[in-house]
């Protein structure tokens, strides 16, 4: 049988949010070598930046050390942009999210905080190959905006992208939305049958938030299956060094990379189940 890997990925990751994923973090540590994905907020919100925060930027530091990934993940997560201009774009902004930072913008105004935030990695020597909208919602700016960059991929609910041609590749995610009781337990049903349903999928990531590690439920849910994965035989990685590993498979059975990837087409879908805050 193939190597069946697992990716897991902590979003929001800022000065505010690490009290939350601590507990999280010793825990899987606790485990053992378990390689995670950090999706960094420069300045979440507009009130809390990096820069500022010596503190969290010496502990990223130490996790890059340990072998995990840092990823940008938009620059403040928030759509400051104008007010909504239809039914559609109300919803997506308003009910499906209000973080959507980069659904509206313009390839010029992309391409201005996309800058921004990977100076801030270059600024303290971080190697970035990643790039996650909030709310996996981009605009087509901000898709023409990221083939203009030195960056490897990004990535939706479903599938990561390779750059700068978006060429897709399936990988599954799991994804709660905690913010409610009644938004707990759908999630938990659904996560499960698609656990199930994903069983013999080369990869499956664990996609954690912030409010996810605030409920018992969620937080337990999430060690419980992560350590079901490991127990089936998946190989924990970080989305950087799994697209690597698909690259260099590929490579050695003579494909090319748009042969070899598990899921068509070529664009970055800007809807899907939403998280309480990606």
């Amino acid at each position: 049988m193939a190597e069946r890997s697992l990716l897991l990925v902590l979003h929001d990751v800022a000065p505010h949010t690490w009290a939350d994923y601590q507990p999280l973090v010793q825990a899987v540590d606790a485990l053992g070598n378990i390689p995670m994905t950090w999706l960094v907020v420069p300045h979440f919100h507009h009130r809390a930046p990096l820069d500022a925060h010596p503190a969290l930027r010496s502990l990223l530091e130490q996790r890059l050390a340990r072998g995990d990934e840092l990823a940008l993940h938009g620059y403040f997560h928030a759509d400051d942009g104008p007010p909504p201009s239809g039914p559609r774009d109300w919803f997506m902004r308003r009910v499906y999210t209000h973080e959507g930072e980069f659904y509206r913008l313009s390839e010029a105004a992309a391409l201005t905080r996309l800058h921004r935030g990977l100076e801030l990695f270059e600024r303290y020597r971080w190697p970035v190959q990643g790039f996650v909208a909030p709310a996996w919602l981009m605009s087509a700016g901000t898709r023409q905006a990221l083939r203009r960059l030195p960056l490897r991929y990004t990535s939706d609910m479903q599938h990561l992208y390779r750059l700068p041609d978006f060429t897709a590749v399936a990988a599954p995610g799991l994804v709660w939305s905690a913010r409610s009781a009644w938004r707990r337990s759908v999630s938990h049903w659904v996560c499960e049958q698609r656990r199930q349903r994903w069983r013999q999928e080369p990869v499956i990531r664990l996609g954690l938030h912030p409010v996810d590690m605030r409920h018992g439920r969620s937080r337990r849910y999430w060690l419980d299956t992560l350590g079901q994965l490991l127990e089936e035989g998946r190989r924990p990685m970080t989305k950087a060094g799994w697209l690597a590993a698909q690259e260099a498979g590929a490579s050695a059975s003579g494909l090319s990379w748009s042969q070899s990837s598990a899921a068509p087409g070529n664009s970055v879908p800007s809807s899907g189940l939403r998280s309480s805050g990606s």
